[in-house]
């Protein structure tokens, strides 16, 4: 595949797209006219396939099979479907995923059980380590769920990875980061990391928000204990779509899940006053599912099962890596500051600078159809998705910046007025 080292005009980007191998893939998207979408790692553009999906759920499914398509469209069964459909991407085993609820909640799963654990085997471990520029919903949970036990809890913060071994110590119980950095962009060593961790006696959460379907993932090979992520991003589910959960099997029945929803019974429809959990990962369901929006993942799934994984990560590399050089070269003087980091082994599937004024600027790029997103504090965040992003799309976005940069058309009331969703 083509790198961004060989493309220094716009004809080599012509070229490259064409020499592209998952070039194809790009049509399985709806997306709008004049508009190059960098911000798929937030929410991910509507694959063709979906509107038909919802119309048979709809009317179909729901319309016509009503409280039947429990079981004759296989609704009951479609956590685990998807999750065994979802396991590839993450390198998990069947059985061991499931679709369902929201990251937060599955996160507070995931800690509760790992916190129970910890208690039965170490029960003087009380610390839960983790980032400070972590996404900040981990940071919450995990601020609830230590407010709520009232027993000694305590979460500790690192500010750099390179922390993380001494933040890791006797005390801890459990350690909880992000596999990509949702602000930077930075990529963890899951492997390696997974690895401390556990030879200082600790367990380990990964969220998978910003790297599932973005970058190569080995849940199993790693030894990671638990995992949680969202569908809406890289993986092309829709708005809100349900998040998914991934446990160990060692850990399936060694952890309680405390969420003792009637989904997650060991038998659900014998109405039965107790809690008996279900042997599998079902227990770490909850509550009747959303079955329009869990329907809709399906769609996405099926489009990222086409590509392997290998050629999304070369082809990830090499546009952010033109990225970066294009806004090196015709965007130096204007004072924005590269924070993603320049090596690959580091690097997810997003670039990001900081600028004083990038709230401003990155709105009046979005008014310009090239659409990224902002995060505090001053960073202007790009979501580079292989699956439908060309080299082109890349030199013409950095080109847009350019000119608004140049022009200080960015410094206009209406790019500084704040909007509610940045």
């Amino acid at each position: 595949m083509t790198t961004s080292r060989t493309l220094e005009t716009f004809e080599d980007c012509l070229r490259a797209d064409a020499e592209d191998p998952i070039r194809a893939i790009r049509d399985e998207f709806d997306l709008p006219v004049g508009v190059l979408y960098f911000d798929g790692n937030s929410l991910g553009p509507r694959p063709h396939s979906a509107s038909a999906c919802a119309e048979r759920v709809v009317h179909e499914e729901w319309g016509t099979g009503l409280i039947r398509s429990w079981n004759t469209a296989g609704w009951f069964d479609l956590p685990v479907r998807l999750g065994d459909k979802l396991a590839p991407l993450l390198g998990a085993g069947q059985g061991q995923v499931a679709v369902t609820d929201s990251t937060s909640i599955n996160l507070f799963k995931c800690l509760a059980a790992a916190l129970s654990i910890a208690k039965q085997t170490q029960p003087a471990r009380r610390v839960i380590v983790s980032e400070r520029d972590n996404f900040p919903t981990d940071l919450y949970i995990a601020e609830g769920i230590i407010g709520f036990l009232d027993s000694g809890y305590e979460l500790r913060l690192i500010d750099d990875p390179a922390e993380l071994s001494s933040a890791v110590d006797a005390d801890t119980a459990v350690v909880m980061l992000s596999h990509a950095n949702y602000r930077t962009g930075y990529l963890y060593d899951m492997s390696a990391v997974t690895t401390e961790v556990h030879e200082r006696g600790a367990l380990m959460i990964w969220d998978l928000a910003h790297s599932a379907g973005a970058v190569p993932i080995d849940l199993v090979g790693a030894d990671a204990d638990f995992a949680v992520g969202c569908t809406y991003k890289y993986l092309n589910g829709g708005p809100g779509s349900p998040a998914f959960i991934w446990v160990n099997e060692r850990n399936m029945h060694a952890g309680r899940q405390p969420l003792s929803g009637w989904w997650g019974h060991a038998r659900p429809f014998a109405m039965e006053p107790g809690y008996e959990a279900h042997e599998g990962i079902r227990r770490f369901l909850i509550g009747t599912q959303p079955i329009t929006a869990l329907s809709l993942v399906e769609c996405g799934l099926e489009i990222a099962l086409r590509v392997d994984m290998s050629d999304i990560r070369q082809k990830s590399l090499a546009l952010t890596d033109l990225f970066i050089a294009l806004v090196e070269q015709h965007c130096a003087g204007f004072g924005l500051e590269l924070i993603t980091p320049l090596e690959h082994e580091h690097r997810a599937s997003h670039v990001s600078f900081v600028h004083p004024e990038g709230y401003s600027i990155m709105k009046a790029l979005i008014a310009r159809g090239v659409i990224g997103d902002y995060r505090e504090p001053g960073v202007l965040r790009f979501g580079v998705t292989p699956l439908y992003i060309g080299y082109v799309d890349v030199w013409n976005a950095v080109d847009a910046l350019r000119d608004i940069l140049e022009s200080g058309s960015w410094d206009r009331p209406e790019f500084r007025e704040r909007d509610a969703v940045t």
